[in-house]
């Protein structure tokens, strides 16, 4: 798991490759994401948009931007925390994700960046 906090916010990351829906013979490797969004400050905040840079092992970079993640603006409360699950889908064995969230502070009215950690993205058959 990698976790990163930035301004008050904990963000951390889990991956879980999808033989199920990979098919390497297609160059196609799922690979699942759940991120762990925690909010560590005195002030609810919400999240407003995303920012992901998605590497793969033979140079590519893709950009993903939008509103929200998964269809959602979650509110988090002080202490509160927010959970989802997505999927990234690569044409390599092996890649690495990072990025950022944009956030409002609901008392100030200011938005601000929360860094999403990097990490990688490994088809586990790769590491024998």
């Amino acid at each position: 798991m990698e976790t990163l906090i930035t301004n008050g916010i904990k963000v951390s990351v889990e991956t879980f490759f999808q033989n199920g829906h990979s098919n390497p013979a297609e160059d196609r490797f799922i690979h699942a994401y759940r991120i762990t969004i925690e909010n560590l400050g005195l002030d609810s905040v919400q999240l407003l948009r995303r920012h992901w840079i998605i590497f793969d092992s033979s140079g590519e970079i893709r950009e993903v931007e939008g509103e929200g993640v998964i269809g959602q603006q979650p509110i988090l409360e002080p202490s509160g925390a927010h959970q989802y699950v997505s999927l990234c889908n690569l044409q390599t064995t092996i890649g690495k994700m990072h990025g950022s969230y944009e956030m409002l502070n609901l008392s100030t009215g200011k938005t601000f960046d929360v860094e999403i950690p990097k990490f990688d993205l490994i088809a586990p058959f790769v590491l024998n």
